[in-house]
């Protein structure tokens, strides 16, 4: 039993996200754009084609996330493909330059996607705001800034938390700041912070875990490479999906490597739909189809003619396809009754035929 009573439906623009209703998908721009205008509004284009939900943004500069220096503190090393530069430099390069977000929004709600962004600090949460952007999402980095989480709570959106690098008193301590704002609206994703995320790392069977612990309607920020693990996550209880999406992951750029193509987004998406349908209802009951084609299961018939009074036997009895006889199990205690009347073999066995 979770600690907390959050809502299991939380409507986001015109979607509701819940256990009984579609997963919602989010195509993640990031820095896939490569500070092109015109590609932002193709990928745009590209994630309404590939039958996405949602594109979503990110609202900083790289002086609102970090400062410019180049002390040890802010130089990127440690194994990952953004070794050997600074943090300013890097998000210098990856930002979403703030002049050109509504018009992307704009351009979204056209194609009839829903669009929103993941803020980074205080003026961009004001600045969404001014676009009247219709959720926030908090970056796995930012799960501890408790002040940029309840300034984002108090605006009454749905509030969509990455955990990527959160400790569970993280969690904990981001949901309780969207409660003391009185905003129940809380999706937690699943996320692993490695960038593209090694299948091991990804510990999917985590999702229930969270879903239990802390009743949040769960979702998947995936970083690993293809499909599979976004598409498993459906059946593990996700309700929201995001994966980076680019138009080409030769043209590089920061989020490039691990970023997928059009035409893998939309086959992800095609797997998702097939997923959700294929997964049905936890009740155990055959199908309408499956009744008909028990029809075809294995029954008791005549296989010799039999003449009145003459003996069943495992000669003249046997079970066999399609199912218009009496059930198999009651072949040993038929074997040794005597034929009421001539039975002809290719018939059903019935319960008349024999004493």
């Amino acid at each position: 039993m979770s600690m907390f009573e959050l809502n299991q439906r939380i409507k986001l623009a015109d979607h509701y996200i819940g256990a009984n209703d579609p997963v919602y998908i989010i195509a993640e721009m990031s820095a896939n754009h490569l500070q092109d205008y015109n590609r932002a509004i193709e990928i745009i284009h590209a994630a309404k084609e590939a039958g996405v939900d949602a594109i979503k943004l990110q609202t900083y500069t790289a002086d609102t996330i970090t400062i410019d220096s180049d002390k040890s503190y802010f130089q990127i090393t440690g194994g990952t493909i953004w070794d050997g530069t600074t943090l300013h430099k890097l998000y210098e390069e990856a930002y979403t330059p703030w002049d050109w977000q509504p018009g992307l929004c704009e351009e979204a709600k056209k194609l009839g996607l829903d669009c929103f962004s993941s803020p980074f600090d205080s003026t961009a949460v004001d600045f969404m705001e001014e676009m009247d952007m219709p959720a926030y999402k908090i970056a796995s980095y930012e799960i501890t800034d408790i002040p940029l989480i309840k300034q984002c709570a108090s605006k009454k959106k749905p509030m969509i938390i990455a955990t990527g690098v959160a400790r569970e008193s993280d969690i904990r301590l981001a949901i309780e700041a969207c409660l003391a704002e009185g905003n129940k609206d809380i999706i937690l994703l699943k996320c692993t912070s490695a960038y593209p995320t090694p299948y091991e790392d990804v510990n999917l069977n985590m999702i229930p875990t969270l879903a239990q612990e802390y009743g949040c309607v769960m979702g998947l920020s995936d970083h690993t490479m293809g499909s599979a693990v976004a598409v498993a996550s459906v059946a593990l209880g996700a309700r929201m999906i995001e994966k980076h999406l680019t138009l080409k992951r030769s043209d590089g750029g920061p989020d490039g490597a691990f970023s997928m193509e059009p035409q893998e987004f939309a086959e992800l998406v095609k797997n998702v739909r097939m997923v959700e349908k294929a997964l049905g209802s936890k009740e155990y009951k055959l199908t309408p189809v499956q009744e008909t084609e028990r029809e075809g299961a294995r029954s008791l018939f005549i296989v010799k003619d039999i003449k009145q009074g003459e003996v069943l036997t495992s000669e003249n009895i046997r079970s066999i396809r399609p199912g218009n006889g009496l059930p198999p199990i009651e072949y040993d205690n038929i074997v040794g009754k005597h034929a009421s009347h001539d039975l002809y073999r290719g018939e059903p066995l019935k319960y008349e035929d024999f004493k």
